[in-house]
């Protein structure tokens, strides 16, 4: 056979399993993939991570990564290879009803998306994460194939593995070489940063007039009315934080007086309007100025049933050996000071109902957390106890005088790590010429440490002047700044 009959073979060959490929994709619509993965967002959803603040924002950034890969399946044109990190339930279907679903707990599940299908890319998903694959076959989409003839099957598609010398003769580019390249491109700290930094660096030059505008209206307000700090609940871009400072900026020139009781309060935007537990004032993103209004107009009652709150705090912790009760807002950014002092009221209440044998100072420099849904006290790696609200008093008691050496343990390993975490980014900060350095609340002080220490000692270029955020995965915002994973590769 000559060498021309042989290319012709060749390409038709090629051809035909090009179009076998371009058969099996059309196979699955981007609604059937939304059909398909509905175990998979049943099982990873934010909404169900309500009580876990960290997991839930890994979870919602890794969703919207994902959104953006299936959509872009859906283009012409290849898609770069993508890793994503999920919390996945534990979950137990029942034949029945999927809301007979239960989630005893959740494990993380990392896999990296490379396929060029829609079809594959969420069988890859669903098997990743060790969700059943069975239901596919009963879509819409993957039953079209088979209407013309009751015995024809979904074309199954076996990609021919050529020998490299195929490659070399014909020009064409080797797909697998090509993959495994994008996958130590996407694991190389310094050739991801070669690859994205002229991209961060113009979407961070674009940035920089809303970045001062940002500046000058926080310090304005804060100036104007005697706010101790402005702050936000969610990592809104730039220009969406502008719009909100903006926002209120106006209601101060057009209604002065409904800002007078801000003084001395901390500003939080958030999903909704109120006080929290920590007496912060927070403003609803989607409120009106009325709805605001509104809020300040009531603040001298909140702040009335603060003193309340803090005063059963007091109370609390003189029956308790001096342990104070604190409250974490990423941990339970929602909770309004109405539930915390409820919360208050039933403990204190049920302390009181009792005599404690504790001494006075006995748990001085300990901290506590209430919680209303959990049965049995527990203590927290960071140090700190986590008490229900119903426990009973001498059991509580108990569990308070046979942990405590252990609490204070893990207090203080958490004050020296978070110690050597803010020497070591401000090292780094100052080492590298970073724009800034900051991590998601996902990421542990030791992970920030040791990424901090990797970083200089290696010293990866193309990072001064760049906005660094500590991540789980690589990511270009859209105001310039870097997504890097603690554990990145050299």
């Amino acid at each position: 056979m000559s060498v021309n009959s042989l290319l012709w073979c060749t390409l038709r060959l090629r051809r035909k399993c090009m179009a076998t490929h371009l058969v099996l994709n059309r196979a699955l619509s981007g609604e059937d993939a939304v059909n398909a993965l509905r175990p998979f967002y049943f099982a990873v959803h934010p909404d169900f991570f309500g009580q876990f603040p960290i997991e839930r924002k890994v979870n919602e950034n890794s969703l919207k990564r994902l959104n953006g890969y299936l959509e872009n399946l859906q283009k012409p044109g290849s898609t770069q290879p993508t890793r994503l990190t999920f919390y996945v339930r534990e979950t137990k279907a029942s034949s029945e009803q999927q809301s007979d679903l239960i989630s005893p707990g959740f494990r993380s599940v990392s896999f990296v998306l490379c396929t060029n299908d829609v079809l594959t890319t969420v069988m890859n998903i669903l098997k990743s994460c060790s969700l059943p694959v069975e239901h596919i076959k009963g879509l819409k989409g993957t039953s079209e194939l088979s209407q013309g003839s009751p015995k024809a099957e979904v074309p199954f598609y076996r990609p021919v593995k050529w020998d490299k010398s195929y490659y070399t003769f014909t020009g064409f580019r080797d797909p697998e070489q090509e993959l495994q390249q994008a996958r130590r491109v996407e694991a190389t700290l310094s050739l991801w940063l070669r690859n994205n930094e002229p991209e961060a660096t113009k979407k961070l030059s674009a940035s920089l007039p809303r970045r001062e505008e940002l500046t000058r209206l926080r310090e304005e307000l804060c100036y104007k009315f005697n706010l101790a700090d402005i702050r936000w609940q969610r990592s809104w871009g730039v220009a969406h934080r502008c719009c909100q400072l903006q926002s209120l900026s106006r209601l101060s020139h057009q209604n002065p007086e409904a800002l007078i009781n801000l003084q001395g309060d901390t500003v939080v935007f958030a999903d909704q309007s109120g006080i929290n537990a920590s007496g912060h004032v927070m403003l609803g993103t989607m409120d009106v100025h009325h709805q605001w209004t509104k809020l300040l107009g009531q603040l001298p009652l909140y702040h009335s049933l603060q003193q309340q709150a803090d005063w059963l705090k007091e109370r609390i912790s003189l029956l308790l050996g001096g342990t104070q009760v604190i409250h974490m807002e990423r941990l339970a950014p929602s909770q309004m000071i109405a539930e915390h002092y409820s919360m208050l009221s039933i403990l204190y209440k049920s302390l009181m109902s009792q005599s404690l044998c504790l001494h006075p100072r006995s748990l001085q420099g300990l901290t506590m957390l209430l919680e209303k849904d959990c049965c049995n006290p527990r203590l927290h790696e960071m140090g700190h106890f986590i008490i229900p609200i119903n426990c009973e008093p001498h059991n509580l008691q108990v569990f308070l005088q046979s942990h405590v050496l252990d609490a204070r343990r893990r207090t203080q390993l958490k004050n020296q790590l978070e110690q050597e975490e803010e020497a070591a980014m401000n090292l780094c900060l100052q080492t590298l010429s970073l724009g800034s350095l900051s991590k998601e609340p996902s990421v542990s002080s030791t992970q920030m440490i040791l990424c901090c220490k990797r970083l200089l000692e290696q010293q990866p270029p193309l990072m001064q002047g760049l906005h660094i955020c500590v991540s789980h995965f690589y990511s270009v915002m859209q105001d310039g700044d870097l997504c890097v994973p603690w554990n990145w590769k050299s």
